[in-house]
C-alpha cells in the first residue's frame, strides 16, 4: 500500500459560514483555524493550502468570558525605542470587531507564510449579519469538532 499525498490539482474547497453571536471567542477561533488549515479533512497535508473558506458574521456579538473585556490588551510596537502601544479589547471590539476575531484566529495558526495566506485570503469576517458571499453558497459550520469514530 502506498502513502497518500495530496496534490495541488486534487484540492477541493468549500465555503462555510459561522455565526459568532453568543459564541466564546477562543472556541470560535480554534474551530475556524482548524477549518482554514484543512485539518478537518482526511486528506490534510501540512505543506499545502488545502483548507476551506470561512465567513464569520456577527463579529460584534462574540462572547467574552471572565474579565477579558476590561483586562485584555493588544500589543504593538511602533519601531521606536519605548514606543509600545496597547489597545484594550473593549476599544478594539467597539471600533473594529472583525479584527478581534482575525487576531484570535491568527493566534491559533502556526506562524508561516501558508498561515498568512489562510488569514488574508480565506478568512472573511463581518461585524454584522450581512455578507457579500451568497453566490458561493456557504454552508453553516458547526463549532463542535467532528470526532472520528
Amino acid at each position: 500500500m502506498q502513502t497518500f499525498s495530496l496534490r495541488k490539482e486534487d484540492i477541493t474547497r468549500r465555503w462555510y459560514v459561522v455565526d459568532a453571536a453568543g459564541q466564546p471567542l477562543g472556541r470560535l477561533a480554534s474551530r475556524v483555524a482548524q477549518v482554514l488549515r484543512g485539518k478537518h479533512k482526511p486528506t490534510f497535508t501540512p505543506h499545502l493550502n488545502a483548507g476551506d473558506f470561512v465567513v464569520v458574521v456577527n463579529a460584534e456579538k462574540v462572547k467574552l468570558t471572565g474579565r477579558k473585556l476590561e483586562q485584555k490588551r493588544y500589543f504593538r510596537h511602533t519601531g521606536y525605542m519605548g514606543h509600545e502601544r496597547f489597545t484594550p479589547l473593549k476599544t478594539l471590539l467597539a471600533k473594529h470587531p472583525d479584527r478581534v476575531i482575525e487576531r484570535a484566529v491568527w493566534g491559533m495558526l502556526p506562524k508561516t507564510t501558508l498561515s498568512r495566506q489562510h488569514v488574508k485570503q480565506m478568512l472573511k469576517v463581518y461585524a454584522g449579519p450581512a455578507h457579500p458571499h451568497a453566490a458561493q453558497q456557504p454552508e453553516p459550520l458547526s463549532l463542535a469538532a467532528e470526532r472520528a469514530s
